[in-house]
């Protein structure tokens, strides 16, 4: 029997080089990566020290004095002690209570309506093929829009005395209207004003959202006779949920935080029906000048937002592996 090993030629095997060598170049790539990853983290280090100071230390300080004695004197506020009575007196309150229902109700009925409205304005963006870029900026100039200034404006309108809205309808109906007068007609009014704010700004996203959409997934249903109804809502719209469920998030952070309007439009009013939980916190920390309670509505507010949030993202994960399954 011939002895293979030691065979030479043309056709014998080549030796496979060493493992040593490649080895060898993996610690020093993973040190090159180290070392610029510290390099970052020291470039990035000034960034992070602001915003830590500027987010996180007046959301820890604002954790802290909920859950503390707070009195205030004319030196300043100061702790003493650890107590949950702050939080029971805001689960006891009846204003809260309403805050609560009245904010959770707003962000609901805002939300649907603006992803509904702004998907329709979306696809009808989309099959333009000309004066797309004007209709766009036009459809921003709601949302560039100071908020502060928006619901002055908007104010006029409802204005029940020479307001737009009184105007056209003082002859029709045979006198005065006055929308921001009675709880529901406030709350309506109020939400027609963010609607017409933040609808452009769903309608950009998932005009992005449609843009990036496989063009050939949407043929091949062409194709097979999907009508366009029924491609819009078997083809395009499960892919647009990604797309849809980042408008959401940030409608549900925003539309949760509301201040701004509500403060300027109706002020909370008539009587508190339109007062949100920001608005609570802020008169109850710098009207009431009652910092512990205060303190507990910023912190449950928050809390809330970030079980919500959580919430929402959990169902849109279990219903897009569902999906891929």
């Amino acid at each position: 029997m011939p002895n293979t090993a030691t065979r030479s030629g043309p056709d014998a095997p080549t030796p496979a080089p060493p493992p040593a060598k490649v080895a060898s170049r993996r610690p020093a790539a993973s040190q090159l990566q180290r070392r610029s990853a510290r390099l970052g983290w020291l470039f990035a280090s000034p960034a992070l020290l602001v915003i830590a100071a500027v987010l996180l230390f007046p959301i820890v300080f604002s954790v802290v004095m909920s859950f503390s004695n707070v009195d205030v004197t004319g030196s300043g506020i100061h702790l003493s002690g650890t107590t949950t009575g702050n939080y029971g007196i805001l689960f006891d309150s009846a204003r809260w209570r309403h805050a609560l229902y009245f904010t959770v109700l707003y962000t609901i009925g805002t939300v649907v309506v603006e992803i509904v409205l702004g998907t329709a304005i979306a696809l009808v963006l989309e099959r333009l093929r000309t004066g797309r870029g004007w209709m766009m900026a036009l459809l921003l100039m709601p949302w560039a829009m100071i908020t502060v200034i928006s619901a002055q404006l908007w104010a006029y309108i409802y204005n029940g005395v020479y307001g737009v809205l009184n105007s056209a309808l003082h002859p029709l109906i045979g006198h005065d209207v006055n929308v921001l007068g009675t709880p529901v007609e406030a709350a309506v009014a109020m939400a027609a004003a963010d609607i017409w704010k933040t609808t452009p700004f769903v309608a950009i996203i998932v005009l992005a959202g449609l843009v990036m959409l496989p063009g050939d997934i949407v043929e091949a249903a062409r194709i097979d006779g999907a009508s366009a109804w029924t491609t819009f809502w078997q083809v395009r719209l499960p892919l647009l949920r990604p797309t849809l469920a980042i408008a959401v998030m940030f409608r549900i952070l925003q539309a949760f935080g509301l201040f701004d309007l509500p403060f300027v439009l109706t002020n909370g009013g008539p009587g508190t029906s339109t007062e949100s939980l920001a608005v609570l916190g802020y008169r109850v920390l710098f009207t009431d000048l009652k910092f512990g309670p205060g303190a507990a509505v910023a912190t449950s507010t928050a809390v809330l937002v970030l079980i919500g949030c959580l919430l929402f993202l959990k169902v849109f994960r279990a219903q897009v592996g569902s999906e891929e399954n």
